[in-house]
């Protein structure tokens, strides 16, 4: 598995893990080396241009705040929300721009007059490598350039810098040698078959020839806390999601009326929860939350909801073997992210390169393998439950209302998620067989129709119900 579990689920915040995540990070790394290098104290301006899906649709999707703090040196996985919102705050309000502030080692952050308007936005042009580009440089008294940089969010929080044509941007793994490596699902079901193990077994073996492997189950566990943190998080909150389109917030009336007719998770309301975590993710999302990327912010609540299901309604669950739920959680992701790692390699999982396809079909296909696993499917199984999923999402369009990520995509995540259930139940009612049409297949058809795919239906909210939905409000 060339793509770790830690990489592909990786926690951040709200809304967009391509266009907040990715962004902040790539913004934060572009400081820590002029830090490194000893080149901050001599700094007196910034440039930031944003190109493509990145300027199109970034301020719905927070991009613009999210390259501001990460300048201020805040990384996506250690930034609280509540820092996040006062940092905001202060700079919508006219304060100086603490240019390292939050970096180890920076005692005197460099202040600069530099605020969201500054930022140059080119929404109708194109970087070479991908559509969610973005260029900095940083300047001198003088006016001479101390360092520029390239960089692409190429979904899932990924960041490539500087790329040459053909790089790969799966993160290098240095001399860590896998014992079980793939790149497709016919690699991966040929050494689950030949070696006679699970998916599970097989993604274990692989995570833990990188670190211990109570440390894998640990990191692991970690990853599904964050989950479930996000998802009680947004139970607690209250009004309208933020944004100028004033979507009411759902989950916490739902889970009012849920609770008061289900005091036990009856199966006959499996339907009603996994739209509730589903939603209630999602709205978490939108409200710039603590997230994990699984495999993008904008289909986050997927993977939790069909975890839900798995720890709730199936017998390793229910059943009379009945397993932990730590035991069941663990075998659920590591499934997930096998193949999420498959997908990413072949294909894409960001909504600028290939529509909502790659996202919402992603996590679907990731969270009906899991699924799949823990309900004792075979690794053939596993993979047909994977495949079917996808299937079923191809040449889905990614056209967020105002370029917010709650319209379509919060009810999205509910029905994807639903669509995973079906799907590995519909595997697992079959004989363990090789389906007619393949993962690899399947995901190879969702990377070409994303090729082929109009630009105006890939994130940058100018096609679909992003423009026959009237709205008053634009926030792109």
């Amino acid at each position: 598995m060339t793509v770790s579990i830690f990489d592909l689920f990786s926690i951040g915040v709200g809304p967009s893990s391509s266009h907040t995540v990715g962004p902040m990070r790539a913004a934060a790394d572009f400081v820590a080396d002029l830090v490194g290098e000893g080149l901050l104290p001599r700094l007196d301006r910034i440039a930031v241009d944003l190109y493509g899906s990145l300027s199109s649709t970034g301020r719905g999707h927070g991009t613009f705040d999210a390259v501001l703090i990460g300048l201020e040196g805040h990384q996506p996985d250690k930034v609280l929300p509540a820092t996040m919102d006062s940092r905001k705050e202060a700079l919508a309000a006219g304060h100086p721009l603490r240019v390292g502030d939050a970096l180890d080692g920076v005692d005197e952050p460099v202040e600069l007059d530099f605020h969201v308007e500054d930022i140059v936005q080119h929404p109708l042009t194109l970087l070479p490598y991908h559509p969610n580009g973005m260029t900095m440089a940083a300047y001198d008294a003088d006016g001479n350039v101390l360092a520029e940089r390239t960089a692409y969010s190429v979904g899932g929080g990924f960041v490539l810098v500087d790329p040459v044509e053909g790089e790969d941007p799966i993160p290098d793994e240095g001399d860590v040698a896998i014992p079980y490596p793939y790149s497709n699902a016919e690699g991966l079901l040929g050494h689950c078959l030949s070696h006679g193990i699970s998916v599970t077994e097989l993604a274990m073996a692989n995570e833990a020839a990188r670190r211990p492997e109570e440390e894998v189950r640990a990191g692991v566990l970690k990853i599904a806390q964050v989950m479930e943190d996000s998802k009680n998080s947004n139970l607690e909150r209250e009004g309208p999601l933020p944004g100028g389109l004033k979507v009411r917030r759902r989950a916490p009336e739902w889970h009012a009326r849920l609770k008061a007719i289900d005091t036990d998770f009856d199966p006959q309301h499996w339907v009603e929860w996994v739209n509730l975590v589903a939603l209630t993710v999602n709205e978490e999302n939108a409200s710039g939350g603590r997230i994990v990327t699984a495999p993008t912010n904008g289909a986050a609540g997927i993977v939790p909801a069909v975890m839900f299901y798995a720890t709730h309604y199936t017998p390793a669950a229910r059943g009379p073997e009945k397993r932990s739920r730590e035991d069941i959680t663990v075998d659920y992701l590591l499934a997930a992210a096998a193949v999420g790692s498959l997908i990413k390699e072949q294909a894409s999982i960001s909504g600028a390169e290939v529509g909502c396809q790659g996202e919402v079909g992603s996590a679907s296909s990731m969270a009906a393998a899991g699924l799949a696993q823990v309900m004792g499917g075979t690794p053939v199984q596993v993979e047909k439950a994977a495949e079917i999923a996808m299937e079923h999402h191809l040449g889905l369009t990614c056209d967020p209302i105002a370029g917010l990520v709650q319209v379509p995509c919060i009810e999205r995540n509910a029905i994807a998620a639903a669509t995973a259930v079906n799907a590995a139940r519909m595997a697992l009612f079959e004989e363990s067989e090789p389906g007619f049409v393949s993962l690899d297949q399947v995901v190879e058809t969702m990377r070409s129709t994303g090729a082929d795919m109009s630009e105006k239906y890939k994130e940058t909210a100018r096609g679909g119900l992003a423009v026959n939905v009237g709205v008053n409000v634009v926030e792109c």
